[in-house]
């Protein structure tokens, strides 16, 4: 039986590891050890920083939204609190982007919410 070389495939695997650390400095993306390892790091914490965008959405929606009904002379906790009661299924995202793009209809939900 014929003996097979390995040099194609472990050269077209080191190209793509060598593709994937394109940009990076020194021998990281020069030497396939230390660009190996980057591009593992890389794509670990690519990972964690989506996870991460969701949260940080979360709290600029919360903060601009607590500046909108402050405006407006309530809290946010009784505003969301309020929201709740009526039973107003608008989510925190929408209700930024209302309070931000479309005051005049963020003013007339916030109006519904505090009648009583």
């Amino acid at each position: 039986m014929a003996r097979i070389k390995r040099g194609v495939t472990s050269h077209r695997k080191h190209k793509k590891i060598l593709n994937l650390a394109k940009g990076y400095r020194g021998g990281r993306s020069k030497l396939i050890r230390e660009a190996k390892s980057s591009v593992l790091h890389a794509g670990e914490y690519a990972f964690a920083g989506r996870k991460l965008r969701k949260r940080d959405m979360r709290k600029l929606w919360i903060v601009q939204l607590g500046n909108a009904v402050r405006a407006q002379g309530i809290s946010y906790s009784r505003f969301i609190a309020s929201l709740k009661a009526k039973n107003i299924n608008l989510d925190r995202k929408i209700l930024a982007d209302l309070a931000i793009n479309h005051p005049e209809e963020f003013e007339k939900v916030v109006v519904e919410t505090s009648k009583s």
